[in-house]
């Protein structure tokens, strides 16, 4: 294989693809990216054998067809360090040289034959939708999904699809986040509510693709996968196997205590107020009265600090304890200038609206 390449759409290509290589396997060859170039266009791709990916790369010009399996660490730290506009890439039998103006370099791969197939996209999508619209989604859920968890369905996010709307839902048990987003092209009717739990990861790989305005994304499960498909870039991922709980049994639905708050405002609060807890007292207190919020942050060992916030508010005072974390990562996504905050009791969720698209729900901490 002799491929020359523009060194800038490597480099992009690469950091979407390598985020994917795991850096500590029992197989090497999976630390490496492979490298397809045909007569018309060369594909790069990787897996973890749970996701994969396929970039399709232009801007190349291809002197001679073939495969290359390449470490894909030493590859893009010699792409991104580079200072050539062309990059040539020339492999045979397991060894990449890469040449450049006033460079080269020998990089040790392995037998291209060896590396796992990586599935493409084949057919009609299932499901269509603009890609910034499923990205804004993604961002205003992703985050509060399950890291470590025994219980490995929240490890993904719910995709709950009725008609042409989507659902999307991350839970870590401790907190809820669901947006909503509109379908271009969706499943027949009869097929009722169709719902998958797509890994994080898969997600987070989603959210890197760099987008434009006519972008938009297919995607149709298959088996135990799911195809994504979106310009350049194709995304194979395992559904997560499970039952992911039913969230719609926890979103509060008779709260009474109603504000409507400044996004800013409040992020700047919870933000100030948080600077005095500890680990061990990680929360902040919201006291709210008739025409003020107080915000309260405590540590016995080092102080403490209270933010206060006028407001308009009609019902019974309330003293409730939230994670202050929790609230700034929902906080940092919501593109309103305000929000809707819902109450019952001090011992109750907390439910944070943003318009129709988004909904938080929050388990409070016990003050003590």
């Amino acid at each position: 294989m002799k491929v020359n390449f523009n060194r800038s759409a490597l480099a992009e290509a690469l950091g979407l693809v390598s985020s994917i290589v795991p850096s500590r396997t029992p197989k090497p060859i999976l630390r490496c990216v492979q490298i397809i170039a045909d007569d018309k266009e060369v594909r790069i791709c990787a897996t973890d054998l749970e996701v994969g990916i396929n970039y399709l790369i232009s801007e190349v010009q291809i002197e001679e067809p073939g495969e290359a399996v390449i470490p894909a660490d030493k590859l893009l730290a010699v792409v991104r360090e580079s200072v050539d506009d062309v990059l040539s890439l020339e492999s045979s039998e397991g060894t990449c040289q890469i040449k450049g103006a006033d460079s080269h370099f020998t990089i040790y791969g392995h037998e291209p034959g060896q590396y796992p197939k990586v599935p493409v996209f084949d057919g009609e999508a299932d499901i269509k939708v603009p890609l910034a619209t499923l990205q804004s989604g993604i961002e205003q859920c992703l985050f509060a999904t399950a890291k470590e968890s025994s219980r490995y369905a929240i490890n993904g996010v719910l995709w709950e699809i009725k008609d042409k709307k989507m659902f999307l839902v991350a839970t870590d048990g401790r907190r809820l986040a669901r947006s909503k987003v509109t379908l271009s092209s969706a499943p027949k009717k009869e097929d009722g509510i169709i719902s998958i739990i797509v890994p994080a990861k898969a997600m987070g790989l989603l959210d890197k693709i760099g987008s434009s305005e006519k972008d938009v994304v297919s995607a149709k499960p298959v088996d135990n996968q799911i195809l994504i498909s979106c310009a350049n870039v194709v995304i194979s991922s395992n559904l997560v196997e499970g039952n992911f709980p039913k969230y719609e049994d926890i979103i509060p639905t008779d709260y009474d205590k109603k504000l409507t708050l400044s996004t800013d405002a409040v992020l700047s609060a919870v933000r100030r107020a948080s600077l005095l807890t500890s680990d061990e007292s990680r929360s902040i207190k919201f006291s709210i009265q008739q025409d003020k919020l107080i915000f309260s942050g405590r540590a016995p060992e080092t102080g403490d600090a209270q933010v206060e916030m006028k407001i308009e508010y009609k019902g019974e005072p309330i003293e409730i304890g939230f994670n202050p974390q929790f609230l700034i990562d929902v906080l940092r996504v919501i593109k309103a200038k305000d929000f809707d905050l819902e109450l019952g009791q001090a011992d109750r969720p907390g439910l944070i609206k943003s318009g129709t698209d988004l909904l938080y729900v929050l388990m409070p901490i016990n003050l003590g």
